[in-house]
C-alpha cells in the first residue's frame, strides 16, 4: 500500500532523468539534475510513509511542479489532462457545449449571454434564465467552473436544463443537443461612418488571420470605405502566426514582421510577410489598452515600427514571451516559455519586472533608467521597450463612475434589461434604439429598494486624510470641521444617479441591446459614444495630424490644438 503510494513520485522521476538524457542535455549540471531529483524523490517518499494523516500523492505532486514553476515567469505552467480541453479552446476558439456564457446570481447561476445561432439560442434560452438543474441536479451553490463543465461536452449528445425564467408561473425545461462551437474572433464589423471601417478582434485563434481579412475584404466591397479602426482592447492574444497573418494584410510580402530569440537555436526564427499586402495605403488607427497583450502587441508593435498604423489609446499589457506546449506523462502538457519576440525596430516589449505590475497584470512604472530607445524603420521616429506598446495618441482610460460600477456588479443593470425584454417584443435597430426619459425613471424606479451601495473617490481620500490627522493628534481640535465636510461630500444616490445619467443610460442600453440582437448588436449599440473610436475617427480625418506622427514631427501639443477646434 505504502509502496503505491509513493511509486507514482519514483516513476515520475525517473521520467523525467530518461527525458533528459534523451533531449542531450548530459551536460556538466547532468549530475547536479539528477542529485536533487533523487532528493526530490526522497522527500516524497519520506513524506508518505511518515506523516502523521494521509496525503495525496497527486496533490503533492501537483504542488510540487506549481511552486517549480512559480519562480520562472508567470506564463510557464503545468496543464494536466482535466485541464487539456479549456486548453485547446483558448487555442481554437472552440468547444463542445451548448453556446451560452452563465454569471453567479445569488445561490444559482444565471444565463447571460446566449450566442446567436448556437443551441442555447436556438432552444430560445435566454439573458436572465436561471439555471435550477443540469440533467437532473441541482446548480445550487456550485461554482462557475462547475456548471461550465457540466455544460459542456461532447457534440451531439445532449443535456437537459431546468429554467426559472421572470415572468414564468412554471420552471421551463429545455433538452438542448451540444454542438462543436466556434466563438468568433471577429464578433463584429461595419462602417463608423461613411468613410471609416472598423474591426474588432477579441482572440487570436485559428484562422483569425482569414477573420479579419474576410472582413476587411468585406468593408472594402463597400466602396466608400477610406480609412480603418482595428480594435485590440482587451484582446489577450494567442497564436503567433495569425498576428502574422493579419499585419500581413497591411504590408507587404517579404517585411519582416516579427523574430524570436531563445536559449535552444531552434527557437531563433524570423517571421516575415508570406503573401502580398491586400492594401498597403489606407490609414490606419489601431486601439490598444492595458489589456491588449501578447499577440495583439505584436500586431500594434509592428504596425507602429513599420509607421503603417498609428496607436492610440494606453499602454498595452507587456507580454513579449513566446510559449511552446510540450508534452508531458499522462497526457497532460507543459506550457513553457521558449523565446522571446522582438519587433521590426528591434525592441522587445516584454516587461522587464515581473513583481511590478497593476492590479490587472499589466505593466506597472518603469523606471526611465530601464527604457531604450529604438528607431522605426521607415521614418526613423523614436520608440521604446521597457514594456508593452506605448501608444502614438496616449488616452486617459475610460473610468466607470462608483454609483455605475455598483448597479453593474450588483446586476441591477442585467435584471432590469430582463424585464424591458419581456415588457417589450421588438425595439428599434442596435444602432437606433434610445432609451426614453420615461423608461430611465422607470430604471430609477426599479432600483429604488434594490440594496446597493458604493464609495466615491472623495470620500476614501476623506477616510484617508481623517486617520492621518488622528494618528498627528490633529483630528479632536479639528472634528467639527471634519464632520461638517463629511456630511458635504457624503454620497447621495438620488443625486449621483441624474449626475451619471448619461453613462448609466449608455449601460442600460448596451444590456438591452444584447437581449433582441446579442454580441452584435451590444457592441454596434454603443460605439457612437465610445470616446476612444470617436477620437480615431477624428485623428483619420486629420490627414496632417495622421502623417505627422508616422512622420515623427507630431508633438502631444498638437492633439491638444485639435481638439480645441
Amino acid at each position: 500500500m505504502i509502496w503505491k503510494k509513493f511509486r507514482w513520485g519514483i516513476i515520475v522521476a525517473t521520467l523525467v532523468i530518461g527525458s533528459l538524457v534523451s533531449f542531450g542535455f548530459v551536460a556538466d549540471n547532468y549530475f547536479e539534475i539528477s542529485k536533487n531529483l533523487d532528493i526530490f524523490a526522497s522527500i516524497f517518499r519520506e513524506l508518505n510513509v511518515y506523516y502523521v494523516d494521509e496525503t495525496d500523492p497527486g496533490k503533492l505532486m501537483k504542488k510540487g511542479i506549481d511552486a517549480m514553476l512559480e519562480s520562472c515567469d508567470p506564463y510557464t505552467n503545468y496543464i494536466s489532462e482535466a485541464d487539456i480541453e479549456d486548453y485547446r479552446f483558448m487555442q481554437t476558439g472552440q468547444y463542445g457545449g451548448i453556446g451560452a456564457s452563465v454569471r453567479k446570481n445569488g445561490e444559482f447561476m444565471v444565463v447571460t449571454d446566449p450566442y446567436e445561432g448556437w443551441p442555447a439560442q436556438k432552444a430560445d434560452i435566454r439573458a436572465g434564465d436561471i439555471l435550477m438543474e443540469i440533467d437532473g441536479k441541482s446548480t445550487k451553490g456550485k461554482t462557475t467552473e462547475d456548471i461550465s463543465k457540466a455544460l459542456k461536452g461532447q457534440a451531439k449528445t445532449s443535456v437537459k436544463l431546468t429554467l426559472k425564467r421572470e415572468g414564468e408561473p412554471k420552471l421551463l425545461e429545455k433538452t438542448v443537443m451540444r454542438e462543436e462551437i466556434k466563438i468568433k474572433s471577429v464578433p463584429y464589423s461595419g462602417m463608423l461612418d461613411k468613410n471609416t471601417g472598423y474591426i474588432k478582434l477579441t482572440s487570436f485563434t485559428e484562422e483569425a488571420g482569414k477573420d479579419v481579412k474576410d472582413a476587411f475584404m468585406a468593408l472594402k466591397a463597400k466602396g466608400d470605405m477610406k480609412t480603418l479602426v482595428l480594435d485590440l482592447r482587451g484582446n489577450p492574444g494567442g497564436l503567433l502566426n495569425e498576428a502574422i497573418n493579419i499585419v500581413n494584410i497591411w504590408v507587404d510580402k517579404g517585411q519582416e514582421i516579427v523574430n524570436t530569440k531563445g536559449k535552444v537555436k531552434e527557437w531563433e526564427k524570423t517571421y516575415k510577410a508570406v503573401y502580398p499586402a491586400v492594401d498597403m495605403d489606407i490609414p490606419i488607427v489601431v486601439l490598444v489598452n492595458s489589456g491588449s497583450a501578447s499577440a495583439s502587441e505584436i500586431v500594434s508593435g509592428s504596425l507602429q515600427d513599420l509607421d503603417r498604423a498609428v496607436v492610440l489609446g494606453q499602454r498595452s499589457f507587456g507580454k513579449g514571451l513566446v510559449q511552446t506546449t510540450r508534452p508531458v506523462s499522462y497526457n497532460a502538457q507543459l506550457k513553457v516559455t521558449t523565446a522571446k519576440y522582438y519587433i521590426p525596430s528591434g525592441r522587445c516589449i516584454q516587461a522587464l519586472d515581473y513583481s511590478h505590475r497593476n492590479e490587472d497584470g499589466s505593466v506597472g512604472h518603469v523606471p526611465d533608467s530601464l527604457i531604450t530607445p529604438f528607431k522605426t524603420v521607415k521614418s526613423k521616429r523614436t520608440v521604446y521597450n521597457g514594456g508593452g506598446i506605448t501608444p502614438d495618441i496616449k488616452l486617459e482610460a475610460p473610468k466607470l463612475s462608483p454609483i455605475s460600477q455598483s448597479l453593474f456588479s450588483k446586476l441591477l443593470i442585467f435584471d432590469y434589461a430582463t424585464q424591458y425584454f419581456i415588457k417589450h417584443p421588438k425595439i428599434d435597430s442596435a444602432k437606433a434604439f434610445n432609451l426614453t426619459d420615461a423608461d430611465f425613471n422607470d430604471f430609477v424606479n426599479f432600483i429604488a429598494n434594490k440594496e446597493y451601495d458604493y464609495t466615491t473617490k472623495s470620500e476614501t481620500t476623506f477616510d484617508e486624510l481623517k486617520e492621518v490627522a488622528t494618528k498627528d493628534k490633529y483630528y479632536d481640535d479639528a472634528k467639527p470641521e471634519f464632520e461638517a465636510l463629511k456630511n458635504k461630500i457624503k454620497h447621495n444616490k438620488t443625486s449621483d444617479i441624474q449626475k451619471n445619467k448619461d453613462e448609466i443610460e449608455l449601460l442600460l442600453k448596451e444590456e438591452i441591446v444584447s437581449r433582441y440582437y446579442y454580441q452584435n448588436g451590444r457592441i454596434e449599440a454603443t460605439l457612437h459614444a465610445d470616446p476612444e473610436i470617436n477620437k480615431a475617427i477624428d485623428v483619420l480625418k486629420d490627414s496632417n495630424l495622421y502623417n505627422s506622427i508616422l512622420a515623427g514631427t507630431y508633438k502631444p501639443a498638437d492633439v491638444k490644438s485639435q481638439e480645441k477646434k
